[in-house]
Formats: structure tokens, C-alpha cells, sequence
């Protein structure tokens, strides 16, 4: 499916960074950022032009090929690895930034992959999301049609529940995101620390 999406010229979410993101930039120390869900790269390469290593995941590798075109567009490096997040282990103690923008995977593949990722984080170390929640679902403004692959503040709080949450929020706001991800939204936004 997602081979198939982004096989285009075009950047179907667009070439700019999500907004939440790049309103909490601040919270993201030195050191590698992990992107889950990369897609066509525009966070990844935003990360990049902020001086961080990045690795950007993805089970598709045409849209990982387009987001290495949009570095080198931008003059900047970034790693790309294609891999099936319901198989994917970060690692233990590596990253000093996970993200995970509009990735929506089935519940328990979801549920366990955060667990792999608060494994993964260093202390200190961020955690970011911004996804879809129910309430989208009819909107036709993006995001999956099938509940179970929805995001909840409930459940993310209670999956990090270890770490400091220094941000938590259900709210319908505006997104410009390319022609899959165009006008009123509802999303959960999402930062938590690991200490």
C-alpha cells in the first residue's frame, strides 16, 4: 500500500515538517533521533537541518528513496532503513529522540513497539507523538479507517507510564499536510521523558 502512495512525484504529505514537532524542537538534546513511520522523509530531514542524526524507519522504501532525495535537495544527511515495525527492535539504550508522527499500527503491534521504545531511549531522552485518535475516523481528512489503529492519551499514558510526561492533549486542530492530510483534525499530541 504504501509503496504504492508514494510512488508519485509528488510529496503526498508534503516537504515541511509536522507543526507539533517543530513547535517542541526544543525538547530534543544532541545526539540520534529515531523516526518511526518516516514515510517521504519531511521530519526526518527537518531533524537533519537542526544538526541531529537521524535514522528514519519505514516499510517502504520508495517513500525512504524520496526522502533521501529531499536531504540531498536540502544539503543534509540523514540514515534510512526499511524495516516491518511489527518485527522492528530499536535497541536498548540508544537514542536520545524517538518520534513517532502519524504512524498507526494495530494495537498490540503498537503497544509493544512503545515498550520496545522506551527500552531504547537513553536517560533524558524524548519521546514524541502526534496521531489520530477515534474521533477522526469520517472527518476525510486523514488517518486509518479501523479504530484499533488509533492512538488514545489514556493509553499512551498508561504505556509510558515510567517516564515524566511533559505534554498530553486531545484536540481538533488544523493540519496542512499535503492533499492526505488537509484541514480539521483530531489527534492526541504527545511528549514524555525518560528519567
Amino acid at each position: 500500500m504504501w509503496d504504492k502512495r508514494y510512488d508519485k512525484p509528488e510529496y503526498v504529505y508534503g516537504k515541511e515538517p509536522n507543526d507539533f514537532l517543530k513547535e517542541n524542537i526544543k525538547y530534543f538534546k544532541d545526539g540520534t533521533i529515531l523516526s518511526l513511520g518516516e514515510g517521504e522523509g519531511r521530519n526526518a530531514v527537518f531533524l537533519a537541518e537542526t544538526t541531529r542524526k537521524v535514522i528514519g524507519i519505514d516499510s517502504s522504501k520508495v517513500g525512504l528513496k524520496k526522502a533521501q532525495k529531499l536531504a540531498e535537495k536540502k544539503g543534509v544527511s540523514i540514515t534510512t532503513e526499511v524495516a516491518d515495525l511489527s518485527e522492528y527492535t530499536p535497541g536498548e539504550n540508544h537514542y536520545s529522540g524517538i518520534i513517532s508522527i502519524f504512524c498507526h499500527l494495530h494495537s498490540k503491534v503498537r503497544i509493544d513497539l512503545h515498550k520496545k521504545c522506551i527500552s531504547a531511549l537513553k536517560t533524558g531522552g524524548i519521546f514524541l507523538l502526534e496521531g489520530f485518535i477515534p474521533d477522526q475516523i469520517g472527518r476525510g481528512t486523514g488517518g486509518p479507517y479501523d479504530p484499533d489503529m488509533m492512538h488514545s492519551k489514556e493509553e499512551l499514558r498508561e504505556t509510558f507510564s515510567g517516564l515524566e510526561i511533559l505534554f498530553e492533549e486531545e484536540l481538533i486542530r488544523v493540519i496542512k499536510e499535503g492533499p492526505f492530510h488537509d484541514g480539521n483534525v483530531s489527534v492526541v499530541q504527545f511528549i514524555a521523558r525518560k528519567t
